[in-house]
């Protein structure tokens, strides 16, 4: 008798600590995809000041071409203002839209191909891109470890019973946008 009730107890016990184990696993996933996405929206972040910089920098020169600038600072700000990881991918793929159109509206302009400081800025910007790539691919990597172990069995029913969701991929809409824009004077 006291064997069977002993038995059972060893077996709840290492269900209870099964289940503390998965769930502190999946705490620790959910730590690393909001520690990755906190690491693309700093780089998010540094690549709208770095446009608003470029903007103004080449406000004066290009008095002719306002409709693009005006198109860049307006697809900045729905970046900056997006929620979500699908909003903010789909507003950061229509800001590098934008910006490959500007910078080819920049060929236009030697004078801007000699400003020192436009030339540093562009510079920034492609470092700054590859920045943001490799942010993209820890967020998505941390993601895909959360979402496998949402989805596979038996933790699955920890993850269910305590409400863990399906993480988002931050993926860019079209492939010619998965390079960094080409920036050459």
């Amino acid at each position: 008798m006291f064997a069977a009730v002993g038995i059972i107890l060893v077996l709840v016990i290492a269900v209870v600590v099964w289940a503390i184990g998965i769930y502190n696993k999946l705490i620790s996933k959910r730590t690393l995809k909001e520690e990755g996405w906190s690491g693309i929206d700093v780089q998010l972040k540094r690549r709208h000041d770095l446009v608003g910089n470029l903007v103004n920098s080449v406000k004066g020169y290009m008095q002719h071409e306002k409709s693009i600038l005006e198109e860049v600072t307006k697809m900045r700000a729905m970046s900056r203002d997006a929620q979500g990881v699908a909003a903010v991918a789909s507003a950061e793929s229509g800001l590098s839209q934008v910006l490959g159109r500007l910078f080819a509206v920049m060929e236009n302009y030697p004078d801007l191909k000699a400003n020192t400081n436009v030339l540093q800025l562009q510079d920034s910007l492609v470092a700054l891109e590859d920045e943001i790539q490799k942010a993209r691919r820890y967020y998505n990597a941390t993601a895909r470890d959360l979402n496998i172990l949402i989805q596979s069995f038996p933790s699955n029913i920890i993850a269910r019973r305590y409400n863990f969701e399906i993480s988002e991929f931050f993926e860019l809409e079209n492939i010619a946008e998965r390079e960094a824009p080409q920036v050459s004077f």
